[in-house]
């Protein structure tokens, strides 16, 4: 479940390719008898169809996935960048706009946070500040060109550009909006980080600044000579600036180069010629 950064060219996934977490099985659900619900602190309480949802105007960006649960060191060096880092994919998303649902079900100003709630067997659900909702917030329906595959949230996903894969809820069935978060099973005994002296953060949502070699890397053998040492840099927090590779312990640094287009929230592709001694 887990993509193999490491054969990739480029810096979007395949869908097949797509990383893929669930909680409960992938629920099969039928695209003509979907429903999303919209309710709780609005003016007009909603229901819309996969056809409706697509009859609004749509938007398609392309951002990062990633699982909050990512990175997995290895003791004796022998893991690929799949095995240590494959649990972020990037795609090219396309839905409507959340804030467009908002302003159609008409969101009361005092609202706050919503709840996403998926169609799995564990009803997935987590708490999302409404801010998100307004900024960037997508109900996505497709994927690289195509519909959204079972394993991503068919026939609709919620997708938070730069946040914890979780909070992207898949199968997504209802959002309720309130002046409070929902305290739900996923935000309080799971998807929760010790930060110590006895303190538990609750809500962590963006993703933080993060890259990986993926050539060289194990098992790949290296000659004498020139070697274009290559990877993808991504942060939830905005776009890319710069990547710095060093080949001799963090002694000295050297700037890579980015591979344009470098775009907000996204995976951006860096090189760095360098000519090994043996």
């Amino acid at each position: 479940s887990r993509t193999p950064l490491q054969d990739l060219f480029g810096t979007i996934t395949p869908s097949d390719l797509h990383f893929e977490r669930h909680h409960n099985g992938v629920p099969a659900i039928d695209p003509a008898r979907y429903e999303l619900v919209i309710h709780g602190m609005v003016e007009q309480p909603m229901v819309f169809s996969l056809s409706d949802l697509k009859r609004f105007p749509s938007v398609s960006r392309i951002a990062f996935l990633e699982c909050s649960g990512n990175y997995r060191g290895a003791s004796d060096g022998k893991a690929t960048p799949q095995q240590i880092c494959g649990l972020t994919s990037q795609s090219e998303w396309t839905g409507v706009k959340l804030s467009t649902l908002f302003r159609e079900v008409g969101v009361d100003p005092k609202s706050t946070w919503f709840l996403a709630e998926g169609g799995d067997a564990a009803l997935m659900t987590r708490s999302v500040p409404v801010q998100k909702g307004w900024e960037d917030a997508i109900i996505c329906y497709a994927q690289n060109g195509e519909a959204i595959r079972p394993e991503q949230g068919y026939p609709v996903r919620l997708f938070l550009p730069g946040w914890e894969g979780n909070i992207n809820v898949k199968w997504l069935r209802r959002i309720e909006l309130a002046d409070q978060p929902f305290q739900t099973r996923q935000e309080t005994s799971k998807y929760t980080e010790v930060i110590g002296d006895g303190k538990i953060r609750q809500f962590s949502f963006t993703m933080d600044a993060r890259s990986i070699i993926i050539y060289p890397s194990y098992p790949n053998k290296v000659e004498k000579g020139w070697i274009e040492i290559r990877g993808i840099a991504w942060s939830g927090r905005g776009k890319v600036a710069w990547v710095e590779i060093s080949t001799d312990a963090g002694k000295s640094w050297k700037r890579a180069a980015l591979q344009e287009p470098v775009l907000d929230k996204a995976h951006t592709a860096f090189r760095y010629l360098w000519e090994w001694d043996g």
